[in-house]
């Protein structure tokens, strides 16, 4: 069973080492959203074997090894049953390097973390015109600004008393402007982990040059699935991806619906070009291949030739994999063409954006979704009023990620301390699911969240969240008996 110590715990804990007083411990309606309390047995283990090291002596950690990918079935795994020679994203990559024998600063005013994501509009050369993630990227900051508030609001960093500081840069979606930005923080402004981003190309960017200077990523935004296939050490993910998100779209369309053909349309930048490729590795490991795939320039408002030659190829559903408004767009054209093949999408069309401007056309729709915002739990109820009362906004999926993930960095710097790779450790090797306001994030051997993804399936004008066990998907291992043949 998951270990989950609630607030009470922790502040027991620290009053007991004297590191908080009542007054912090007895914020209202701030509670702390920790693991384990600092000195609990798992985390004093971990920490006597990071710390006290010696250059390049590398701690006695074991290496995490998982034996499937996020419990994929196993006839739409790679390599049709084939046992490859080596396989990426179950094996940890370990960190070896010098950095935790790196001493803490004697003079230290404030902990900086930094926050790199689109929050000023520009031209973009990753899209090949203007940006478009602006208003994601600014719900991802609200949600890492109320972590470091309340963060404060509770002593700040309790070793020392000093309070945490966010470092922020717009990741303005040029080619090279985001390495350029996780150099200044790491040199400059000195910060001791970074959180970002949402576009998939500024995003490989970014983990490459923090791989060189050796400071800890936490991405909340971007699904891409080859984020974490770069296996680099520092990186971390606390979302399900878009290969998650398309395995169960997989499997609800082709062993729930029994569907034989399934038409796909996609947005031509990065997004739609990575997202959708694990639909379509899935759909032909089933026996069931794409007809047709139709890729959209960003900013266009005419589809018709794109859904002419998906009509004509006479599939029986419809994938969209792109932003809310073009979602929308596409699914209104087809409609008046009389096209009424159910509707499928990526997660991004799961919102207000989308469903204002789909109007009554929403109804039906279904999403691929990283989490259930409905679910029962009143630490997120709370989040959701103090987000409201402080933004004047409803929080959504970037901004409650965002939460979680500046959560987990600010607990991993008040267990680890002002060391960057210990820091990494602690997130590293966490002794179980972390209970974040989006649910449990499990934490694979490559540091990605494999925890459970769901469908959102707009309904008598509301979206209703469906996981595997709802629907009756089985995940994992599929018996020969309940296998959809590829000669199908």
């Amino acid at each position: 069973m998951r270990r989950v110590v609630l607030w009470s715990a922790v502040v027991t804990a620290l009053l007991g080492l004297g590191l908080i007083t009542a007054a912090a411990s007895d914020l209202p309606g701030v509670k702390w959203p920790g693991f384990l309390p600092f000195d609990s047995p798992e985390i004093q283990a971990l920490l006597q074997k990071i710390n006290d090291l010696k250059y390049y002596q590398a701690p006695a950690l074991p290496v995490k090894k998982d034996e499937n990918y996020a419990a994929t079935s196993t006839d739409v795994e790679p390599f049709g049953g084939l046992k490859p020679f080596k396989e990426h994203f179950l094996l940890q990559m370990e960190y070896i390097g010098a950095g935790r024998s790196i001493p803490e600063p004697e003079h230290v005013d404030a902990v900086k973390i930094g926050f790199i994501g689109p929050i000023m509009s520009t031209v973009s050369v990753a899209t090949g015109g203007k940006s478009h993630e602006e208003a994601l990227g600014i719900q991802m900051l609200s949600g890492s600004r109320l972590a470091i508030e309340e963060a404060n609001a509770r002593g700040g960093y309790l070793k020392r008393k000093i309070p945490f500081e966010l470092v922020v840069s717009n990741d303005n979606g040029l080619w090279g402007s985001s390495g350029n930005e996780i150099i200044k923080m790491a040199y400059k402004d000195n910060v001791w982990a970074i959180l970002g981003t949402i576009d998939g190309a500024n995003s490989h960017i970014a983990i490459r040059v923090a791989l060189k200077a050796e400071v800890p990523v936490m991405n909340t935004g971007d699904s891409d699935p080859t984020f974490i296939e770069t296996n680099i050490p520092w990186v971390m993910r606390n979302m399900g991806d878009d290969r998650q998100q398309a395995y169960l779209l997989v499997d609800y369309l082709y062993r729930k619906l029994n569907v034989k053909k399934v038409g796909v349309i996609r947005s031509s930048n990065r997004y739609g070009r990575f997202g959708i490729r694990e639909f379509n590795d899935g759909s032909r490991r089933l026996g069931r291949p794409v007809p047709i795939e139709m890729a959209y320039k960003l900013g266009q408002d005419d589809y018709s030739l794109h859904l002419e030659r998906i009509k004509k190829a006479d599939v029986e559903a419809v994938v969209h994999w792109g932003d809310a408004a073009e979602g929308a767009q596409i699914l209104n054209q087809m409609r008046k063409m009389g096209m009424d093949q159910p509707f499928f999408a990526s997660d991004r069309c799961l919102s207000e954006e989308f469903v204002n401007a789909a109007g009554t056309n929403a109804e039906g729709v279904i999403c691929g979704f990283p989490w259930n915002p409905d679910r029962d739990d009143p630490n997120l109820t709370s989040f959701r009023e103090r987000f409201r009362k402080r933004f004047g906004t409803e929080p959504d999926t970037y901004s409650a990620h965002a939460f979680d993930g500046m959560n987990m960095l600010i607990w991993a710097i008040q267990v680890a301390g002002l060391n960057r790779a210990k820091i990494r450790d602690v997130v590293a090797y966490l002794p179980g699911a972390w209970p974040g306001i989006t649910g449990d994030i499990v934490m694979s051997a490559c540091l990605d969240d494999v925890g459970d993804v769901y469908l959102g399936k707009r309904e008598n004008g509301r979206w209703k969240y469906y996981s595997r066990a709802d629907l009756g998907i089985p995940r994992g291992y599929i018996p020969p008996r309940d296998r959809i043949s590829r000669t199908q």
